[in-house]
C-alpha cells in the first residue's frame, strides 16, 4: 500500500485486559472523523431509498443516483442556511 501512496486507515481495537494506548486512541479518533463524515452521506442516501434501484438500463440508474445525490446536497444546503452557515 505504501508503494502506491496509500495509508492504512483501519482502526485499532482493544482486547480484554489490554486497552488501547493513548496514541492508538488519537489515531482512531483521527480516522473516525473522516469516516463518519463519509458514512453519514451514505446513511442519508439509504434513508431516501437506498442504492438499490429498480430501473431498466444504466442511463436510468445513473439518473436516479444523480437525483438522489442532488436531493442530498439540497437538503444540506437548506440545513446550512437554517443554521446560518455560509455555504458559498
Amino acid at each position: 500500500m505504501k508503494e502506491n501512496g496509500f495509508r492504512n486507515q483501519i482502526q485499532r481495537k482493544g482486547k480484554r485486559n489490554k486497552p488501547l494506548s493513548e496514541c492508538q486512541q488519537r489515531r482512531n479518533q483521527r480516522i473516525a472523523k473522516t469516516r463518519a463524515r463519509v458514512e453519514h452521506v451514505f446513511g442519508a442516501i439509504d434513508q431516501m431509498g437506498g442504492k438499490l434501484l429498480r430501473t431498466i438500463g444504466q442511463a436510468r440508474a445513473n439518473f436516479a443516483m444523480t437525483m438522489m445525490a442532488a436531493c442530498y446536497n439540497l437538503k444540506r444546503l437548506v440545513y446550512f442556511r437554517k443554521v446560518g452557515i455560509e455555504a458559498f
